[in-house]
């Protein structure tokens, strides 16, 4: 076939059109630039109140159309657990009553008859361990809407399915240290009732690191010990086992890089807020672990962090190091005091090579400074 210069260039024109770029991702058209936003770096996202459109736009893992955080390198591992198993929004609707106990009658049996929550109704009236009820005695029961955990269900899962905060949900069930959910469990969602699309509801929640922490773990039954973790990399735990928190004191912690403090714990000069310190060092410094732990999260589905690691330690306490360009170990791993995780690079929203460092004891971050050694 013949074609004339012109027709040429109108073809190569039309297929360069058609051609998708290979460069790195653009941001979402209605989403600003890193450089162009106030930031809170413990969110995927940065300010709360934003939009939901923008919302349901965060980059996750395994969206490699959205991610901001594509030099992350990676160990192969499965997607994380509230990725892998999904959670229908089929909770039950119950109204306040009062429930008069019958003979045979348990706490159990009864929660299950009615649909709600065995520690909901045991908080309502008062009752402790091992919550005995009687014969005739009149139960307060606490209305509202009941969703029943499922095998390998996560908390973050169930959040995003309803479109509610997990931290809600963590306050509305009174959930504790090790917030490891049990298959049967009823745990109530708190908010709105009203009807709302699936896509509603997902564009509604938005992943941070205290959901990590505290609604990151599968499901397990209520005879099932959560697995122990595993002492390489090598060996990858199925994102559906949950994992057994550390209970050793993690003593003093370590520096987890030498370099300068470039962002300090808090609220900054223009209003936004740090929840760890940020430290300048070169591209690929070795970023070591603050103490003995076991691996919790390892992946870039918070945007704003990048390449990200979190790791439990005993006595309720959590280390997150962010902004990493390669990741070294896997979630469910046990790690040594120096050990290193990842190395550093400039991934999520950093404003050059650093390493973001947070540590919390529970939910509440703390600044890190006064946990390290005075260099």
């Amino acid at each position: 076939m013949r074609i004339t210069i012109p027709s040429a260039l109108l073809l190569a024109s039309t297929l360069a059109a058609c051609i998708p770029s290979v460069d790195r991702p653009a941001y979402p058209a209605d989403t600003p630039s890193p450089a162009d936003r106030p930031r809170d770096m413990s969110r995927g996202w940065d300010r709360p109140g934003e939009d939901d459109d923008r919302r349901e736009q965060a980059p996750r893992d395994g969206d490699a159309s959205l991610s901001q955080s594509d030099e992350v390198a990676k160990l192969p591992a499965p997607r994380p657990a509230w990725e892998a198993r999904s959670v229908a929004a089929d909770a039950r609707d119950v109204a306040d009553q009062v429930y008069v106990v019958r003979p045979g009658d348990s706490l159990r049996l009864v929660a299950e008859r009615l649909g709600v929550g065995a520690d909901a109704v045991a908080r309502a009236n008062g009752l402790e361990a091992p919550y005995t009820i009687r014969t005739g005695q009149r139960l307060t029961i606490p209305g509202g809407r009941y969703h029943l955990v499922r095998a390998g269900q996560t908390g973050i899962a169930i959040a995003r399915a309803y479109g509610v905060e997990w931290s809600r949900i963590v306050t509305a069930n009174a959930l504790v240290e090790p917030f490891i959910l049990r298959t049967g469990q009823r745990v109530l969602i708190p908010g709105d009732a009203r009807p709302r699309s699936a896509a509603e509801r997902a564009a509604a929640f938005r992943l941070e690191i205290d959901d990590i922490i505290t609604g990151g773990e599968p499901a397990i039954a209520a005879n099932q010990a959560p697995a122990k973790p595993v002492a390489t990399a090598r060996r990858v735990l199925p994102a559906t086992v949950a994992v057994a928190a550390p209970t050793a004191s993690p003593g003093r912690f370590l520096w987890p890089v030498d370099g300068r403090i470039v962002s300090r714990f808090g609220a900054g000069a223009s209003g936004e807020r740090n929840n760890g310190i940020k430290i300048a060092v070169p591209i690929d410094t070795p970023v070591k672990a603050a103490a003995d732990g076991t691996v919790a999260y390892v992946g870039d589905g918070i945007a704003a962090l990048g390449g990200l690691v979190i790791v439990r330690h005993g006595d309720n306490w959590t280390s997150v190091y962010g902004h990493a360009s390669k990741l070294l170990v896997q979630r469910g791993q046990a790690v040594k005091k120096g050990q290193t995780i990842a190395l550093s690079g400039d991934t999520g929203f950093a404003d050059r090579p650093e390493v973001h460092f947070e540590l919390r004891r529970g939910r509440t971050p703390v600044d890190p400074t006064a946990q390290l050694p005075r260099r």
